[in-house]
């Protein structure tokens, strides 16, 4: 069949609401900057993105031949952290973010990749935790859309690098 390829970028206000095709992808496929996947027509569908840009549910590519492919979130293994209290979800907020790990923020709950071992820190900090099926939709972060005075754009919270200098003293005896 007829591959497509990505002409542009665009967001879903962009267009006039019609789609001639989609696809359904889970997070780590929308923030790929270049990917290859199979449309819902079957048809094979590539794009190459400037760094830093995350598909949203909703957003459209737009192809050489002018079509508009929708964009729709997939629905992935989750973890829910979940509680009432919410000092608790803050700490909780606090930690995971400490780790660096893409999180989704709810009312009265935080959703994030599967990953047991985290799952088991907030257990021991004393939320419910629970498996869920759903499409991911994490916080794009602080910076998200902010061109910097170079003019590069952080439009997510994995497009920055940290550099930490200790001292040490060693001695040998």
């Amino acid at each position: 069949m007829d591959e497509l390829m990505l002409e542009a970028y665009h967001h879903a206000t962009a267009f006039d609401g019609t789609w001639q095709d989609e696809v359904h992808l889970v997070f780590s496929e929308r923030e790929k900057s270049r990917y290859r996947t199979t449309t819902e027509r079957g048809r094979e569908l590539g794009w190459f993105l400037p760094r830093g840009i995350v598909l949203g549910d909703g957003d459209a590519l737009v192809c050489d031949n002018k079509e508009i492919i929708l964009i729709r979130a997939a629905s992935e293994s989750l973890t829910e952290a979940y509680s009432d209290d919410a000092h608790l979800l803050l700490r909780a907020a606090y930690h995971l973010g400490n780790r660096h790990v893409s999180l989704q923020i709810l009312p009265g709950a935080l959703r994030f990749p599967k990953d047991h071992v985290l799952e088991e820190m907030l257990k021991g900090l004393g939320l419910g935790v629970r498996a869920i099926d759903d499409a991911f939709t994490p916080e794009s972060g602080a910076y998200a859309g902010v061109v910097h005075e170079h003019g590069e754009s952080r439009s997510h919270s994995h497009a920055h690098s940290h550099t930490h200098s200790h001292s040490h003293s060693h001695s040998h005896s």
